[in-house]
């Protein structure tokens, strides 16, 4: 998807481009790659500049750090701040507890008090990687302290006639809420493909702190219209690696 990103970039000429991906494009090992990438950019008379941002301190119960670029014309990159730690995240008991209860559970309660920490980083969203579940053995065994069965995914919270002692699988939706999505969102098809969109997604509050801060930036600049532009001829613009 790089070159797509690129490509787009150099047609529409935004102020601004936001490119993310996995932690490991921030080491030594694809450094060609990226030095290749930042190059490019460069070349379009952009100022690029790249870290590694946490999504637990954004709010996101989950250990999910992801490699982010910025690309920005010099006179909006002068501006540009990369967005500070939102401090200490909910647990993962307490962003799924209702979730665990909705319908009915009475072991709800509880299992939230066990799961009284953030998860390891979802992962599924490959197509390389199979059926739905939480990862390979050791995601496992870090979501099974956290009181989930990380075997596979649910259809539906566990029913009212569960035991207490319950050990629960995630939902499509509980998955979605891990991941920072706000309740409501719809994914597309069955529960393969719907969890493969939240597995491989970029976490909304990331994204979108990062994107106020490339906002602001180009504010500071003065050049946001005072009406929406054509999409030709935009002045901002986020593409997904």
């Amino acid at each position: 998807m790089f070159p797509q990103a690129l490509r787009l970039a150099q047609e529409c000429e935004p102020a601004a481009v936001m490119l993310e991906n996995v932690r490991g494009l921030a080491t030594a090992r694809f450094s060609g790659y990226r030095e290749q990438v930042i190059r490019r950019l460069e070349s379009m008379g952009y100022q690029v500049r790249w870290q590694v941002l946490n999504a637990s301190e954004f709010g996101v119960p989950q250990l999910r750090p992801r490699f982010i670029l910025v690309a920005m014309v010099p006179e909006v990159a002068v501006h540009f701040r990369w967005p500070d730690p939102q401090g200490t995240p909910p647990t993962v008991g307490e962003v799924l507890r209702d979730l665990m209860a909705a319908d009915g559970w009475a072991g709800a309660a509880q299992w939230a008090v066990r799961a009284n920490g953030i998860g390891p980083t979802l992962v599924g969203g490959s197509r390389k990687h199979g059926g739905p579940d939480l990862g390979p053995t050791r995601a496992r065994a870090a979501w099974l302290k956290l009181g989930v069965d990380g075997r596979g995914l649910a259809d539906a919270p566990p029913p009212n006639y569960a035991p207490v002692n319950h050990l629960p699988r995630l939902t499509v939706p509980m998955a979605a809420a891990i991941q920072g999505f706000p309740s409501g969102w719809r994914f597309s098809g069955r529960k393969t493909a719907s969890y493969r969109q939240v597995g491989n997604a970029f976490p909304p509050p990331v994204g979108r702190a990062v994107a106020e801060g490339i906002r602001a930036a180009i504010a500071a600049h003065r050049i946001v219209p005072s009406e929406p532009a054509p999409v030709a001829s935009c002045r901002a613009v986020s593409l997904r690696a």
